[in-house]
């Protein structure tokens, strides 16, 4: 089981130059205005004033709106309903492409670091069959949505189980890596933001507002990098199918599914425990 610590938020200062400040930060109602003010001091934004994103706090917990005309539904992270629900009930066990990218075998359950968790729905899953995963997230905002739904599902009893196997840290990859304090992860897994053409409605309205906050990863190739010297058995993308690998290291081998596909770098052959 993972201690759910969580490095603190870096201030405004030092969140990446593609960042936009116009996010503001409010309570949906009268009850959660507290909670509202103390997340804006956390992440150094404003309670008021125009913007382009509301970050706003409520009884369902933490969710990003886009605002004006056109704007896309909000974004909030759920682990206990909705499309990871039923992906926890019937998403195909160990027999999904991602379990078998990972290294996941009898026996198997390796240390994962996800560097790249945006919301944390492939951590989730790979918790969900019994990884341990410490999760990397360098956009505060984005952060924060993932803490919140990570906080909610742990009232859930069959969730928290899941959720005690994750733990959540905000700051730089390539730099905690770099300076990685503890046991080397076994696997390494990245997700680089790139420019998806997925045209399922979910992933279009999440690209539509995480698009103007973190842009593209144009350091995708440090972040290999980073991984690839840290990791102690292997190291795996998810790539859109069709986009070209990341500049630097050749894959050791491909696993290719419909839209996406894991290229794995492989250091050692990952092997059970004795009992």
């Amino acid at each position: 089981m993972l201690p759910r610590t969580q490095l603190p938020m870096p201030p405004p200062d030092n969140l990446p130059p593609n960042i936009p400040n116009d996010i503001r930060v409010e309570a949906l109602d009268s009850t959660h205005a507290e909670a509202a003010q103390a997340l804006a001091a956390q992440l150094g934004l404003p309670l008021e004033g125009v913007a382009a994103f509301s970050l706003q706090v409520g009884e369902r917990g933490l969710q990003l709106q886009e605002l004006g005309p056109g704007a896309a539904g909000a974004v909030r992270v759920d682990f206990v309903e909705g499309a990871l629900a039923h992906r926890r009930l019937q998403g195909g066990g160990s027999g999904q492409m991602i379990a078998k990218a990972v290294g996941i075998q009898p026996g198997i359950r390796p240390l994962v670091l996800d560097a790249t968790a945006g919301l944390g729905r492939d951590a989730f899953v790979l918790a969900q069959l019994g990884c341990s995963v410490t999760m990397i997230e360098r956009q505060p905002v984005i952060a924060a949505l993932l803490d919140d739904g990570m906080r909610r599902a742990l009232g859930d009893a069959e969730v928290a189980t899941i959720i005690e196997r994750m733990r959540l840290l905000c700051g730089n990859a390539i730099t905690l890596m770099q300076a990685w304090p503890q046991d080397a992860p076994q696997v390494i897994y990245l997700d680089p933001m790139f420019p998806h053409r997925d045209k399922s409605s979910l992933v279009k309205k999440e690209m539509r507002v995480f698009r103007p906050l973190v842009g593209d990863d144009d350091d995708a190739p440090q972040l290999l990098q980073a991984a690839l010297a840290l990791a102690s058995h292997r190291v795996v993308v998810k790539r859109p199918r069709k986009a070209p690998c990341i500049a630097g290291a050749t894959p050791s081998y491909v696993l290719e599914g419909k839209s996406s596909r894991f290229d794995i770098y492989a250091r050692k052959s990952l092997k059970a425990k004795p009992e």
